[in-house]
Formats: structure tokens, sequence, C-alpha cells
């Protein structure tokens, strides 16, 4: 009767580490610019903050965080490291692509930042972008399976196309040199590219877009709210994407529209999708 118990008990406690369920959220939370009036930084942080919390997200990759923001987030949110460098300097200057992630179930291995330009090892500018642009990426293990997690976040130019598809080609070249060992990887971002357009379709010809392979799908298609309450989102731009990996399915997809007082958190709705992978 003891050996039945502890062989259930051993079937279980495998099949239970034998696969790591992901949280993956991509938010675009807006820098603080004064402009913003009602909707700046100070008057809607707290929301944001709480925002996160409330669906405790494994992985958030942050785009368009400031060092302030990134300090502020730091002590707003439950649980979170991050990795990820301003791309003005490499340091902390100019926006974040960051990750945040939760450092009681993973542990970052290896983390770094690349330009999204043809020098991507230098602080640069690619293309004919706007702004310097960048990829931040980690390798981390899952504490309690022991599973390999490769995940990258990232932000493109609003302005050169040319710089929107060629940074598509990038990322996935690095993570092609990156993932020698074959990992499950996550990619998240503000793309500023609509699903028909030629950087979001590039992706989704080596890798698999969350939100069109989950089984269940909640929240509009569109995530670029402009912080407009009453008005209907204006573009389909924030992405999770995962690698083309059989150990990996996405069980639940959603645009998530929380609000407050009629306002928004950012002008970016985040999307959230619950990745599960298998060893």
């Amino acid at each position: 009767m003891k050996y039945i118990i502890f062989s259930m008990l051993f079937f279980f406690s495998f099949h239970m580490y034998a696969q790591t369920t992901v949280k993956m959220m991509s938010y675009n939370i807006r820098l603080d610019v004064a402009s913003d009036g009602e909707n700046r930084w100070d008057a809607r942080k707290d929301k944001l903050a709480t925002l996160v919390n409330y669906y405790e997200p494994d992985f958030m990759g942050g785009q368009e965080v400031q060092q302030h923001q990134l300090t502020y987030l730091l002590s707003a949110l439950k649980g979170y490291d991050y990795i990820g460098v301003g791309r003005d300097d490499g340091k902390t200057g100019g926006e974040y692509s960051c990750i945040f992630y939760k450092n009681d179930k993973y542990k970052c291995i290896l983390q770094s930042t690349f330009w999204l330009s043809p020098t991507p090892d230098s602080v640069s500018f690619g293309w004919h972008a706007a702004c310097r642009r960048v990829c931040t990426y980690g390798l981390f293990k899952v504490k309690k399976s022991k599973q390999f997690i490769w995940v990258f976040n990232t932000h493109f130019d609003h302005i050169s196309a040319e710089a929107r598809l060629e940074s598509a080609k990038l990322i996935l070249k690095k993570i092609n040199e990156l993932n020698t060992k074959k990992y499950p990887v996550i990619i998240s971002g503000d793309f500023n590219s609509k699903p028909g357009e030629a950087p979001a379709k590039y992706m989704m010809e080596y890798v698999n877009n969350s939100r069109n392979i989950s089984d269940l799908v909640f929240g509009p298609l569109k995530t670029f709210n402009a912080f407009q309450y009453c008005k209907e989102a204006e573009s389909s731009i924030d992405y999770i994407f995962v690698s083309k990996d059989p150990r990996i399915h996405v069980s639940k997809f959603a645009t998530l529209t929380d609000s407050y007082d009629l306002k928004y958190p950012s002008d970016h709705f985040p999307v959230l999708a619950t990745i599960i992978i298998k060893k």
C-alpha cells in the first residue's frame, strides 16, 4: 500500500514539473511626457502597477520605459527583478525595452541588449530609424522544473518601414545564433506593424503569433488606444510570439482593456498569453 501511494505521488509530481506554465505580458507603458496632461505618468502610474500586480505575469516585456519609470515599477511591482539597459547610451539613458520577471520562479542565466541596426553591438541608429531601437533578451531557468526559456523583448521604429523589416530579420537571426540548444523562445514587443504588414508577416513565417494559436482568445485585436477611451483602438501592433516548437501550447490570450475613471493606464493595451511548455 505504501509503495502504491509513493508511486502515485511520484507520478503526479513528475507530471506537475514536466511542464511549465508561463504568463507572458507585453506592455508599452507610454513614456513620461508632460504634454499627456491628465494622462501623464504621475497620474496613472499606480493604476498601471496595480494592473500588472493583479494579473501577475511571470514576465512582462515593457516598452517606452524610462529610468525613473523603471525605478518606480521595481518598487511598486511585487516580486519582480528586471534586465535591460537604456537605448541611448547602453546604461540608463533613453527608453528601455526591459524584461521584468518573477524572481522567485525564474533565475536569469544570461542577459544582454543589442541595437536594431547594422552594428547591433554598439549604440546606434538603424536603417533610417527616427530613434535608437533595441532588443533585450535573457535566458531564464525555471527553478522548479529546471527548464530553460529564452525571452526577447523589443520596440520597433515608428517611422522607417525599412527599419521595422530589417529589425525583424535581425532578431530572428540573433535567436538562431544564440539558441543552439533549441530551447523554447518567447518574443514580446511593440512592433509598430499591423498583422498584414511586412515586419509582422516576416515574423510569422518563422515564429507563431500566440493570439493566432491560442485555445481561447479574449479582447479586441487592436492594441493602440491613444488614451481615447470612447473610441475604438486604432491598430494592432503589440504581439507575443512563440517559437514553432511542439513543446509549446498557448492556452489563453487576452488584450486587456482595463480602465479607471474613463481612462486607460497607458496608450497601449497590454496583451497577455498563457503559454504551456512541456519538457
